[in-house]
Order: structure tokens, then sequence, then C-alpha cells
């Protein structure tokens, strides 16, 4: 049996200010921004040139989910971007405006920092050793 996770449900605010920020700021790809009624939008993004998981923007649609939005997992690093160049992909973030509550490091495993999206999501961001 072969299986992979295809994307990860992220909770947001609004879809639009969402949008801009993971493709604006990150420099994702918006791959599909589909309206499903009138208040919900099947919204995907992913990162340039990855083969790999996509983030589907979720508005959040009661109390509950709107408590949660950027605190998915109680302040713990949620999501994990990897580059081929943190030091490059580092200084293109700052001058975005990315907040880093973790400078680059090195780590047996390779550098990492860690930054927060537009609402306090931490991400570890990371150049491995090895190739990926």
């Amino acid at each position: 049996m072969a299986q992979q996770i295809g994307q990860i449900a992220l909770l947001v605010r609004e879809y639009d200010e969402a949008i801009a920020f993971y493709t604006q700021k990150l420099s994702f790809k918006l791959l599909e921004d589909t309206p499903l009624s009138e208040v919900k939008r099947w919204v995907v993004v992913a990162p340039k040139g990855g083969a790999g998981y996509r983030l589907l923007l979720a508005k959040a649609s009661n109390e509950e989910q709107a408590s949660r939005v950027g605190n998915q997992t109680g302040g713990r690093v949620f999501l994990f971007l990897y580059t081929d160049d943190l030091r490059r992909d580092y200084a293109e973030m700052k001058k975005a405006g990315i907040n880093f509550v973790r400078e680059p490091s090195e780590e047996p495993y390779g550098l990492v920092a860690v930054f927060q999206d537009l609402y306090g999501n931490l991400w570890d961001f990371i150049q491995t050793n090895k190739k990926y």
C-alpha cells in the first residue's frame, strides 16, 4: 500500500489576508481558490518548487475554531519548511517582514531558524545536511 499526506489544514481568520501572506511574504504558489458557498472557499497553497505537502487555508467558522487560529499546537512549532539555502531565503524573508523568533543556528542536522506566520503559528525553517 502506498500512502502519503497530501495537505494539512491550517485555520485562518480570513482567506484573502492568509493568501496574501503566504504568496507575497513566503512566496508560496496559490494552487487553488474555489468558492464552495457564499462564505466557504477551498484555498490551497504550497512552497514554490516543492513536490510535497500543501496547506489548505481553512477559515475558522465558529468561536471554537477562531480561538485556535495561530495556536493550533499549544505554542509548539507546528510546521516545518525546508530550503536548499537557508541564509539566502532567510535574508529574503526578513526583507519581506517575516518575524523570526529564533535566528539561524547550526544544529547536528543542519541550519535552523524559527519564524511566525501572520497569526503566530511557529515554523521551523530548515536546511538539512541531507538531500530531501
